[in-house]
């Protein structure tokens, strides 16, 4: 039952008491505060590195050419190694039950113009799988597919910011544009995940581009999609094995580095996973502390506040005044000071970091913010450390004779 008198007293033994509610408040609102930032700016760290990781899948290995650093099986230093579509096809069977998704890529640049309206872009000729691997996400239209490979069509699928630059009306779909001289049929509009510079691509088939400027069958690179159920550690050992495989058809050394690259996420995905893990650990040993020391303060001044009550304990007990009454004023007042100061703490830590956590972006902190429910959990254990700070010592407290308690000085 609400007990009107109870809570007007307590209200009243806060007023009345302005320095002690402040030095209690402001150990509860100091350790939320701090908490909340240090997970925020922690948080912030790992945004950089995730971001780091760009639009494209988490799962994917980029394989690029070059040329040999290193002589032997019969071959000389510097000899350039050319993919071409026999090589995508052997990786295709050879790790299919491996491999999600793959495709080939033949980078140029163009010049592109519509309606007077004209531009520089890169070109990428893919296969359909590209899509998915780019995380592309269509806005209109359709991205290449198998029948655009297998008949070498004459459509290409554009980007958004291509798309602002080159039309002034909302009209792109079934429109050609001309690149380098040659018209091609826009199917589709994409925007990407990434950054903006991903949506000043233009996509076309591979087998198109290279018919047209090349008349051969090579490729520049080789990007794939592994299965997520193999885990990190398969991943990273399917990249070597894919490598090493590479290395073997075109002859070269297993040791030489240069002639055959690839960049496997799986290795990047690893080193953040073990990056986080550690900084997890950091800033969980530094929160605790953080809490640790507010409670060690809140039940240092608790234990303060009690003594200091002694007398006024006295003279209530001497009027009549329940054990349990006694208690339950104190640990009322211990729970709310520390529930608002709580509060507080999370309103002012969460401010900060919307505050300024835009201009934290030169130091490597991207979008720091922490969950509402952690801060939260936090608040709660220094309000039930709060309680417990205050409980002994109301105990105690509340079975002190009346006339011993009111000897205290």
């Amino acid at each position: 039952m609400f007990d009107l008198d109870l809570w007007r007293e307590i209200f009243q033994s806060i007023s009345k008491n302005k320095l002690r509610t402040l030095l209690s408040g402001g150990t509860v609102i100091f350790a939320i505060m701090l908490f909340a930032i240090l997970f925020g700016l922690a948080n912030g760290l790992q945004n950089t590195f995730n971001e780091g990781m760009g639009g494209d899948a988490e799962n994917t290995m980029f394989i690029r050419s070059g040329r040999t650093a290193k002589a032997g099986r019969g071959n000389q230093v510097g000899r350039r190694i050319q993919f071409d579509n026999e090589l995508l096809s052997t990786l295709k069977n050879e790790f299919k039950d491996d491999i999600e998704f793959i495709t080939a890529r033949v980078n140029k640049n163009v010049t592109a113009s519509y309606k007077g309206e004209k531009n520089n872009y890169s070109l990428r000729a893919v296969n359909p799988d590209h899509q998915f691997i780019e995380k592309s996400e269509l806005i209109s239209g359709r991205f290449i597919n198998q029948r655009d490979l297998n008949q070498s069509t004459k459509v290409i699928v554009i980007g958004r910011l291509v798309k602002e630059d080159l039309f002034k009306t909302s009209k792109v779909l079934g429109e050609y544009i001309d690149l380098n001289n040659i018209q091609y049929k826009v199917v589709g509009v994409y925007q990407d995940i990434g950054d903006d510079n991903e949506e000043r691509i233009i996509y076309m088939p591979l087998t198109t581009a290279q018919r047209i400027y090349g008349n051969n069958d090579f490729i520049d690179q080789i990007n794939l999609t592994y299965n997520l159920d193999m885990g990190l550690d398969n991943a990273i050992a399917l990249g070597r094995t894919i490598e090493d495989r590479i290395k073997k058809i075109f002859n070269v050394e297993p040791s030489d580095q240069r002639a055959v690259r690839l960049d496997n996420r799986a290795s990047d995905a690893s080193q953040i996973n073990q990056f986080n893990s550690v900084l997890a650990i950091l800033v969980l040993i530094i929160g605790s502390g953080t809490l640790i020391a507010g409670i060690v303060g809140i039940s240092n001044i608790m234990i303060f506040i009690v003594k200091e009550r002694t007398k006024e304990i006295g003279i209530r007990k001497a009027l009549g005044a329940r054990p349990s009454s006694i208690q339950a004023i104190i640990l009322i007042e211990s729970v709310l000071i520390t529930s608002v100061s709580g509060y507080v703490g999370l309103v002012l830590g969460i401010g900060i970091l919307e505050a300024y956590g835009p201009s934290l972006d030169k130091y490597f902190i991207t979008d720091p913010s922490v969950s509402t429910s952690l801060v939260a959990m936090a608040t709660f254990a220094l309000i039930v450390a709060g309680f417990i700070a205050a409980y002994v010592p109301a105990k105690r407290a509340s079975r002190i004779k009346p006339i011993i308690a009111l000897r205290d000085e």
